[in-house]
């Protein structure tokens, strides 16, 4: 079964100035999850060690984008199977009109990169697209950000 981290709003709220993500666009069956982080397990690794898994993040549309190998980014086809768990983000308006252009941005800087277990991977790819962003008003997201983000 399929758990989002955080509860979904379907408003705008005009004070914070930003959107959280309207629940009715996440579509679990198609695997379309507008504006979030997603997660799934690794096969035996996360077995053993239940906090480890794989990351990708989602495009206004909700195609998954996930780093998964070197110099290869995977797109609508995640490395390791369907997502189980996923987090909204909650975006400014800003945000909202450039998501694509940064979740590109990463892509096309990750395409370009080694892949590495431990120091280089798809929580370091969906670091760099928050720090594009500047999600939450911060440019020092790291994988172990992300991987925080999912245990909390």
């Amino acid at each position: 079964s399929i758990s989002s981290k955080k509860g979904i709003s379907t408003r705008v709220d005009s004070d914070e100035k930003s959107m959280k993500v309207d629940k009715r666009r996440i579509d679990v069956e198609k695997q379309r999850f507008p504006y979030c982080l997603v997660w799934t397990p690794l096969p035996l690794i996360t077995w053993i060690f239940p906090m480890i898994g794989h990351t990708g993040i989602c495009t206004e549309e909700g195609v998954i984008h996930d780093f998964a190998g070197p110099y290869f980014v995977s797109v609508d086809d995640m490395a390791f199977g369907q997502p189980t768990k996923y987090i909204p983000l909650e975006l400014d308006q800003q945000n909202i009109e450039e998501w694509d252009s940064y979740v590109e941005a990463g892509d096309k800087r990750y395409r370009g990169m080694m892949h590495n277990l431990c120091c280089n991977n798809c929580h370091s790819h969906c670091a760099h697209v928050l720090n594009l962003s500047k999600y939450k008003g911060k440019s020092n997201y790291t994988m172990i950000h992300i991987w925080w983000m999912f245990m909390c």
